[in-house]
């Protein structure tokens, strides 16, 4: 790998932690949102202090050769265990048996990170490696031990990382399920990162040369590595998010027939605040409803409940199921009561409702399915024929109040 192929990563990892800084301190308290902003910086901290030209500067620093391996190692540590720590949290389940299982993994890791300082400080490193201090060093006393405990504990992480993917991916479908398979990909790939070290090693200890696998194929291993398992975090909830606009975006789009049947029935749509057609898709469908609720109270004098209780009959008759059958009812009714105002030109029935201001005149049956009542004005043949029905009495120009 090149040196910039060690630091775009990091520099897109400290955009992340900017970008996502804020909210991280607004809710600090949440345990989920916190590990991954954890994983985050580890992640760009060990790529930057992986890069050779940042070694040499952290050796020059501390005035310590090598010391910059040792710092690696042990963000590396540090990165198993927050990745151990956000699976966990974002799995959910029982609060204290979450934060058990947390505290077994940080306690272990730090065990693991103060025994590679241990190891680094009783080794002998004087000559500064950048690319193949573990294969140089393979058969130094100590920093032999240090090296093989750190490739431990990453193969330790990344097989309890893709165990606990597995089980979980078959407790669950959809895109969580996918995200969950490619993080264990990018786990493995990561396995083999360790396995690629261990090999050019054990080739040293044999006397023979296999140091491109280390200083070459491993960093590209954990490169990639990284990006599947970012890609597998991502999915789930990119995928969501998409999900979720385009549901609201369906619903607003099914709302449309009623929304734009009822518009002749909404005395004041000339006069309402309009939202922009750039607005977020959850407030354009709120302002539709919005729309609709105004119509149908509008509408309110001229319900049959007959019609309804007519419609009703025929749709269960039709073999439709309950939800429907109501949908389709109340469907029935509006197309009637629109009918029933066309014939009214003068308000006739409005003014009779007016000075009727008895309990009984309050809507009944409890809400409506808007999306349902919109679908059954299109599909429906029970509202069709009550849409044919009212468009005769209409033409005869002799409402009737029911309501």
């Amino acid at each position: 790998m090149h040196d910039s192929s060690y630091y775009t990563p990091a520099i897109a990892m400290a955009i992340a932690c900017v970008l996502k800084g804020p909210a991280v301190l607004r809710a600090w308290r949440d345990p989920l949102l916190r590990s991954v902003y954890t994983l985050i910086v580890l992640s760009g901290l060990v790529f930057f202090f992986a890069a050779p030209p940042t070694i040499s500067w952290v050796n020059r620093t501390v005035g310590i050769p090598n010391f910059s391996a040792a710092l690696v190692y042990c963000l590396l540590s540090a990165f198993s265990a927050s990745c151990l720590l956000l699976l966990l949290n974002w799995r959910g389940g029982p609060p204290e048996e979450a934060r058990r299982a947390a505290r077994r993994w940080v306690a272990g890791y730090a065990v693991v990170i103060v025994a590679t300082m241990a190891l680094f400080v009783l080794g002998h490193a004087p000559e500064e490696r950048q690319r193949d201090f573990d294969t140089y060093y393979a058969d130094t006393p100590y920093i032999r031990e240090m090296i093989l405990l750190y490739l431990a504990a990453l193969a330790v992480a990344n097989v309890a990382m893709i165990v606990m993917c597995w089980r979980w991916a078959r407790q669950v479908r959809g895109w969580l399920r996918a995200g969950l398979l490619i993080i264990a990909v990018g786990f493995l790939t990561n396995i083999t990162f360790a396995a690629a070290k261990l090999t050019a090693i054990v080739a040293r200890w044999n006397g023979g040369d296999l140091d491109f696998l280390s200083s070459d194929l491993a960093p590209a291993l954990a490169a990639a590595a990284e990006l599947i398992c970012a890609i597998g975090f991502c999915v789930p909830m990119a995928c969501q998010r998409v999900g979720d606009v385009w549901s609201t975006w369906a619903t607003y789009r099914r709302l449309g027939p009623l929304w734009r049947e009822l518009q002749p029935a909404d005395a004041h749509g000339d006069h309402a605040v309009r939202i922009a057609w750039w607005a977020p898709a959850e407030l354009q469908v709120t302002q539709r409803e919005s729309d609709i609720h105004d119509g149908l109270l509008n509408l309110y004098p001229y319900f049959d409940p007959e019609v309804r209780a007519r419609a009703h009959d025929a749709a269960v008759a039709a073999g439709s199921g309950p939800d429907r059958a109501r949908a389709e009812a109340d469907a029935a009714m509006v197309t009637a009561a629109l009918g029933a105002r066309a014939a009214d030109p003068e308000g006739r029935i409005i003014c009779a409702a007016t000075a009727d201001s008895s309990p009984s005149a309050a809507p009944a049956g409890g809400p409506r399915d808007l999306v349902g009542m919109s679908v059954a004005l299109r599909r429906s043949p029970v509202v069709a024929t009550v849409r044919e029905r009212a468009a005769s009495e209409a033409a005869t120009g002799s409402p009737e109040r029911v309501a």
